[in-house]
């Protein structure tokens, strides 16, 4: 990880122009670290594991990864997709199912702890399941 040059106290302002000087993957970890934090501060009773699992939960695909697949949805549905991208659409569809099957596996762990049906928790976290599902 970067060092990074701030004060020793920052104002708000400057603590979000330190944030903005992050690499993406930075960015992600600092973005976890703070739902992991808020999760902590909103819930305080949450065990160590509830909060892992809701930071598993909140992680999601990385933006990269993401961004990329879509372009490639988008590519195949124009029908521009070539031999090695579809290749590569291929790998990362694995990658983007399994990053989900882990937040699917984390939320069903966390109903269980929490003694309430899985369609009842992605109510309470407001996670609803996309269109093409």
């Amino acid at each position: 990880m970067e060092n990074l040059k701030v004060e020793a106290q920052l104002s708000y302002d400057q603590l979000l122009r330190a944030v903005e000087q992050l690499s993406l993957s930075e960015l992600e970890k600092v973005g976890a670290y703070i739902i992991s934090l808020q999760a902590q501060r909103k819930a305080p009773s949450l065990s160590s594991d509830q909060a892992r699992l809701l930071i598993t939960i909140n992680q999601g695909v990385p933006a990269d990864i993401q961004n990329r697949y879509d372009e490639l949805i988008q590519k195949r549905k124009m029908e521009t997709l070539t031999a090695e991208q579809y290749k590569e659409l291929l790998a990362l569809s694995d990658q983007v199912e399994t990053i989900e099957a882990k937040r699917v596996e984390a939320m069903a762990e966390l109903a269980r702890l929490r003694q309430i049906s899985l369609s009842t928790l992605m109510a309470d976290l407001d996670i609803h399941l996309p269109g093409n599902v």
